[in-house]
């Protein structure tokens, strides 16, 4: 090995110190036991308990989120279905609570009946039954039985 070569250091310059006695953990078999304070466990243990509360307070959230975006598809359903049956011609009053029917009579031109499919029998005269709607107390319907 001549004097003109370079020795290359195989450790990480970023993982050595030149001042060992700074560093605040042991950096020798020598330097005194490395124990974690009660302050750290402390600490620890409390980091570990609100990740967990929060985590689960999150998953909480994302269930209620869930839930309502739910409950948003079914109001947009009963308003698109309550849309269509106050559009339909109706020749009684509707009480809240009972059964109505929907039948289509041409294409965006609905009838509302008390009669079912099943009490016409084979003389339906409408194009077809579209569904089995119940007048809500909120003025809303829901569809109880579909044929779509």
């Amino acid at each position: 090995m001549s004097n003109e070569e370079e020795i290359i250091n195989p450790i990480d310059s970023e993982k050595i110190t030149d001042r060992p006695g700074l560093i605040p953990y042991p950096h020798n078999i020598g330097s005194p036991a490395f124990a974690p304070t009660e302050t750290g466990a402390i600490k620890h243990s409390a980091m570990s308990a609100m990740e967990e509360q929060c985590d689960m307070q999150l998953d909480q959230i994302k269930e209620q989120i869930a839930l309502l975006a739910r409950q948003a598809e079914q109001i947009k359903e009963r308003y698109k279905v309550s849309k269509a049956v106050y559009g339909a011609k109706m020749n009684f009053s509707p009480v809240m609570g009972q059964v109505y029917h929907l039948y289509a009579r041409k294409e965006e031109e609905f009838v509302l009946s008390m009669v079912s499919p099943e009490e016409w029998g084979a003389s339906v005269p409408f194009k077809h039954f579209v569904a089995s709607v119940k007048l809500l107390s909120d003025h809303t319907w829901s569809v109880v039985r579909s044929e779509l």
